[in-house]
């Protein structure tokens, strides 16, 4: 990492590996409204007769977890409302009982899922099952665990009965490092020094080697023996898959005098440079009763945890923030692994080819999906080094606004300063294609956006306009194809042009002779 050799006097060193992990257990019979009616079709349950069905095995389900309370000696607080600080609770429970480890608390409480119901169709009068979202009890059980640290297990006992549970990569390093014998300091979810950061790191690098299935399998009948069995008399095999993972670079300073001298110009990197999107909430949710407007503009704002940015595409992010104050993280998230690609077998079908085939939210997918995220937060930080850099403005950005010839052929430099190539370069810049590169569609849209209403045959003009945009950036080195796939991301030669034009772009006149000077 090109930030690591930038300031490897100020940085004692650094820690990559998951940070906050979501992930969700499903009976994938019972998932979707056909697997739902033939499961019922199967066992013989009328649809008039499935909401006794479904309420026995809820009443099974809330029994077996109190009967597992009462044996641990736990606590089941019932919450009057679903937006309280769940894990703020459970750690003040904690602290009162002086819970180190082990089982902290149950809570109760009523919360939005998406369920079967049964309705009625008045055309074809008859009763149809629908999945729609609905309210449901859910179950919390917040631990301590001797291996993963602190989490918990959210049990939804409603159909289709699925589970959600959330560990943290950080808490689990903390009992592998007592366990290791390496000391530490640890503040919330982070480590501003570490005895031996080697190992640290090769402790995270073990946590991938995990069986997922057997591991949160495990933590289920840990919490609740019996809520499978509550459901069907054979105990059914959960589907796990990761709903969101969070991978953070944890880059460790000698003080915090050291990050903060730095910071500010990181901050003014990503925030006048990268001119993206950015949402300090996610895009989409509801703001004063509307959609936030598409054309939100970079910000930044101070958290208790520090001053954060944050860039967001297709509900994956690349953020950075100071924490505990000599930490720098840059964090990615994925929420929608569909944007990328695994080498596997079609189908898990051993007897066809492997190839590249889009990325599952299965764990058996998660090798890669932290690879991915790795490689963005590297890229991210690459992005931010080459506005560090000391060379001329001149020697950075003059080989690529002169003429070449490639195979023959003569293509034109590039202006800076001609409205469409800066255009171009503002996009270049922009901080959320660090994260999966970009796409014809993704730069026609930027540079083209009246595109976007006409008829397919002219907006294939549009998009022939701009695949030579693309070549030009090609043949100039600043952009490289993504193997196998029609997508493209930004060479360290173009991150460092990109960041220089914005960042002189940025300066006034006045600024400029002040540096100068």
């Amino acid at each position: 990492m090109k930030l690591l050799e930038l300031y490897k006097e100020k940085i004692m060193g650094a820690i990559s590996g998951l940070d906050r992990i979501r992930f969700r257990g499903s009976l994938r019979w019972l998932s979707t409204e056909k697997g739902m009616n033939t499961f019922l079709c199967s066992h013989g349950i009328l649809l008039k007769d499935f909401k006794a069905w479904v309420m026995k095995r809820t009443a099974n389900i809330r029994q077996s977890c109190d009967d597992q309370s009462r044996t641990l000696g736990l606590e089941t607080v019932y919450l009057q409302r679903s937006g309280l600080n769940k894990e703020e609770l459970a750690r003040k429970i904690a602290s009162q009982k002086g819970i180190t480890e082990g089982p902290i608390c149950n809570f109760s409480v009523l919360e939005t899922c998406y369920a079967p119901q049964i309705k009625g169709n008045k055309a074809k009068k008859l009763l149809e099952l629908k999945m729609r979202p609905t309210k449901c009890i859910h179950l919390y059980h917040y631990f301590n665990h001797a291996d993963y640290g602190f989490g918990h297990v959210r049990l939804q006992t409603w159909a289709p009965y699925n589970i959600f549970i959330c560990l943290n990569g950080r808490h689990w390093l903390e009992r592998q490092l007592q366990k290791a014998g390496v000391a530490y300091h640890k503040d919330g979810n982070c480590f501003p020094w570490i005895e031996d950061i080697q190992k640290a790191q090769h402790l995270l690098n073990t946590q991938l080697k995990s069986n997922w299935a057997k591991l949160l399998t495990g933590l289920v009948r840990q919490m609740c023996p019996d809520f499978a069995r509550a459901i069907f008399p054979a105990r059914p095999d959960y589907y796990w898959s990761a709903d969101e993972t969070e991978w953070a670079e944890d880059i460790m300073f000698n003080s915090v005098s050291e990050l903060d001298s730095l910071y500010p110009q990181l901050l003014y990197h990503g925030i006048k440079v990268s001119d993206s999107a950015s949402v300090m909430r996610y895009l989409g949710r509801r703001r004063d009763g509307g959609l936030l407007p598409p054309d939100v503009q970079s910000d930044y704002r101070r958290r208790y945890e520090g001053i954060r940015i944050k860039h967001w595409k297709n509900n994956n992010s690349v953020k950075m923030y100071n924490k505990s104050g000599s930490i720098l993280r840059i964090e990615t998230t994925i929420n929608n692994p569909r944007d990328f690609k695994v080498f596997r077998h079609p189908n898990d079908d051993a007897s066809r080819p492997a190839s590249w085939q889009k990325m599952r939210k299965g764990v058996s997918d998660l090798h890669r999906r932290c690879e991915i995220s790795d490689q963005c937060n590297n890229r991210y930080a690459d992005a931010l080094a080459a506005g560090q850099v000391e060379e001329k403005l001149k020697e950075v950005v003059a080989p690529a606004c002169n003429k070449v010839r490639r195979n023959g052929r003569r293509y034109r430099g590039l202006n800076p300063w001609q409205e469409e190539d800066y255009k171009l370069l503002t996009f270049l810049a922009k901080g959320e294609h660090a994260i999966s590169g970009f796409r014809n569609k993704d730069l026609r849209q930027w540079l083209y956006p009246e595109s976007k209403r006409l008829p397919k045959d002219q907006q294939k003009r549009y998009s022939g306009r701009t695949t030579r945009r693309i070549k030009l950036l090609r043949v100039h080195g600043l952009v490289k194809k993504v193997a196998k796939e029609n997508r493209y991301i930004l060479t360290a030669k173009g991150q460092k042009f990109a960041t220089a034009l914005m960042s002189a772009s940025a300066v006034d006149i006045k600024g400029l002779t002040n540096i100068a000077a």
